[in-house]
């Protein structure tokens, strides 16, 4: 199995949620990141954020909640197969120290977006902002 940390729109009840579930992913629990990425609002439709980890010592860093899925190694390669640039897959810190699999979002999709690590997590961001 292959654990993989999600952020946005695949989070439970989001609009690509299904992209796991139909997979076959299984959740395993709510989580947060070590307090080292920022998070942004990036111009997709569906809306989407994008996570990037900062430099240490960045003040503005925080930790986000992401959740963390199970997949079979197919479904997880067909899954990140199927994922569209600017975000990607890479190695994310949670924050108990352990790194899993997660979205990562490539830097030039930052230009003009509005970052929104205050909120904590794209649910937040989503609840506080109409739209």
């Amino acid at each position: 199995m292959t654990l993989l940390a999600v952020v946005g729109a695949h989070l439970d009840g989001q609009p690509l949620n299904h992209q796991l579930t139909d997979r076959g992913a299984t959740f395993v629990r709510r989580t947060e990141t070590a307090p080292i990425y920022r998070l942004y609002a990036l111009p997709t439709d569906p809306p989407k954020p994008g996570l990037v980890r900062v430099v240490d010592g960045d003040d503005g860093a925080g930790a986000i909640e992401v959740e963390v899925w199970d997949l079979e190694p197919a479904a997880f390669a067909s899954f990140v197969d199927a994922i569209p640039s600017p975000l990607g897959i890479g190695r994310l810190v949670l924050d108990d120290d352990t790194d899993v699999a997660g979205f990562v979002c490539e830097p030039f999709a930052l230009h003009g977006a509005p970052e929104i690590t205050a909120y904590g997590g794209w649910r937040a961001y989503r609840a506080a902002t109409p739209g």
